[in-house]
């Protein structure tokens, strides 16, 4: 099995999956009762059977459990370069969890670090690949394989996905006009340079961001911006950028008419890929006042997690307690106080601690 790596990737995208999803599953609805003519976005259906979801897991929703009323979605920020990457061969340098209240329209993002060091449901192709970091699942498998990987390591039953090509943050943006963003004096040090790769590989120009500020960016300098990890921050801070780019992005959206919002979809249609039919969307998304994020966070927590380099796997980030991280995930997207992992979920911990620990120690 072929692992492509990162290091020398002409100026490799990071799709930041929420931040373009949201807009673009609100505008998949305009889309469908205004442009039926439209070829409209990829779509797959996930097999349940095949998505590692546990057996406590299913009864626990059908005996009322902590997760019954909420709906679990997979969003998956692409660096794909071709449209057939959209399905396999790219890796998801943002992978996020939202989680929706049902009954109160409450919405739980959960970021899940993509060098996150996790069992990759990938034993096929023999011991030694079955455990890597958390964004090679799309590259290697695709959508069925990342959300298998996150139903297998933190217990979820996720079987509904939204994925989206690089291209699909700039048109989102530059489409709403572009969006304001805070720009401090380390940023603006590295904001342009990453745009020299972005414009490089779109073979589009740029346009400089010159000083620091509250300012207007269109889509590329947004891009850019999201991508910083230098100068005081990390993947960590970056993630934090993301969420930035996120709320921004829904606040220019609430102004935005609808005929614009028409346009911005029909413009990005072809870098979507999802498992959400029109049923699915409408069900969802009927009332979309309904729905708010309510609260964010980044998993491994903090307090239970490191990162080290694991070998030929490179630096990690590591969950030195897969089992209370997972505890603690499922009190934060569905108030469980008493949760108890499952099996897989111990059995992955083990697995990870053995494989890491010599790296460690040294």
């Amino acid at each position: 099995m072929e692992i492509k790596t990162s290091t020398k990737r002409k100026a490799k995208m990071m799709l930041f999956g929420f931040e373009v999803a949201v807009i673009l599953i609100m505008l998949f609805i305009l889309y469908l009762v205004m442009n039926e003519a439209n070829e409209g976005p990829r779509m797959v259906e996930l097999d349940p059977e095949v998505l590692e979801i546990h057996e406590e897991i299913r009864q626990m929703k059908e005996e009322g459990g902590t997760m019954r009323g909420f709906r679990n979605i997979a969003l998956f920020g692409l660096d794909a370069e071709t449209d057939s990457q959209l399905f396999k061969s790219s890796h998801s340098d943002s992978i996020m969890i939202a989680s929706v209240n049902l009954d109160t329209g409450e919405i739980r993002l959960v970021s899940v670090y993509r060098d996150t060091y996790l069992n990759l449901c990938n034993e096929e192709d023999g011991e030694h690949w079955a455990y890597w970091k958390a964004n090679q699942a799309y590259f290697n498998g695709g959508a069925e394989q990342a959300v298998r990987m996150l139903n297998l390591n933190l217990d979820m039953d996720i079987t509904d996905f939204v994925a989206v090509g690089y291209k699909g943050l700039r048109g989102v943006i530059d489409g709403l006009g572009g969006i304001y963003i805070d720009v401090d004096e380390t940023e603006l040090q590295h904001i342009n340079n990453y745009q020299i790769g972005i414009s490089a590989v779109l073979k589009c120009e740029y346009t400089p961001v010159k000083e620091t500020g509250y300012q207007l960016l269109d889509g590329l300098q947004a891009t850019a911006y999201c991508r910083i990890r230098y100068g005081g921050g990390n993947d960590y801070k970056r993630t934090a950028r993301q969420r930035e780019v996120l709320k921004a992005i829904e606040e220019k959206a609430k102004d935005t008419d609808l005929m614009t919002l028409t346009q911005v979809f029909n413009d990005c249609i072809s870098d979507i890929y999802t498992s959400l039919d029109s049923g699915d969307v409408l069900e969802l998304l009927a009332d979309m006042g309904r729905y708010s994020i309510v609260e964010e966070a980044g998993f491994p927590q903090e307090e239970v997690r490191t990162t080290g380099n694991i070998g030929a796997k490179g630096s990690c980030v590591i969950p030195v307690d897969l089992e209370s991280n997972v505890v603690w995930l499922h009190q934060f997207l569905f108030g469980d106080e008493d949760y108890t992992v499952t099996d897989n979920v111990k059995n992955c911990g083990v697995q990870i601690k053995e494989d890491t620990s010599r790296y460690l120690k040294q």
